[in-house]
Parts: C-alpha cells; structure tokens; sequence
C-alpha cells in the first residue's frame, strides 16, 4: 500500500508501512494538543521520538506520566491506556510500530477525547 496520509484534530498520521504482520506510522502533534486517552486490544506499539517532546501518560488517572525527547523510545502494551501530549516549542513527530494480531483504526478504545470522538 502506498502511503496514507490522514488529518487529525490534534495533527496529522502517514502510514509509512502496512504489512500484514505490522504498521509503521509518521504522526505528527500540534502544540498545545493531545490524542484521547485510549488503549487497544490487538496490538501493542514502539514509538520512537524523532522531533519535539513527547508528554506521555500511561494509566488511567495521569500518575505516571514521563516527558520523551528525541532519540529516546518507549513501548506500550495492549491494554494499557495511553496518551500523548505536545506542549514545546515544536511540533511533536514520532514513528509509531505496531505489531501484533490486527491494525486497523477501530482497535482504539478511547477512554477521554478532547474533540468529543467515540
């Protein structure tokens, strides 16, 4: 598949790679914006920091939350409620890899969304 490229509220995706054993997305965050907060049931996810930081949370209640720059990568499992925050000077841009049983959109669980999406 060539590549996808999709607008967003809080940015923009690209799909850069869409192999039937995993994705790999470019997504881009605007500052001063955030994905929902959300998890997923079929896949789990690398991200690698390549512009910008990265304010991510990684439970439900925003306890454990860690600010990424670049070079710097983490990993999330399924099931775990996740969300990424842009607040620097740049815009946040990141490789997202997903590997595991299925990848389409509709794997998100949103738990919390700021532009009221389901």
């Amino acid at each position: 598949m060539p590549n996808y490229f999709e607008e967003r509220p809080w940015g923009s995706f690209e799909i850069l790679i869409d192999d039937p054993t995993y994705k790999v997305k470019r997504i881009t965050v605007k500052n001063g914006e955030r994905l929902s907060l959300q998890y997923h049931n079929k896949r789990d996810e690398n991200w690698v920091i390549v512009q910008g930081k990265a304010n991510v949370q990684l439970d439900r209640d925003g306890e454990n939350c860690k600010v990424y720059e670049r070079g710097e990568s983490l990993y999330i499992s399924r099931f775990t409620p996740h969300r990424v925050s842009c607040y620097s000077d740049e815009n946040l841009i990141f490789i997202e890899t997903q590997t595991g049983e299925y990848f389409g959109e509709d794997d998100i669980v949103r738990l919390e969304d700021d532009y009221d999406r389901k």
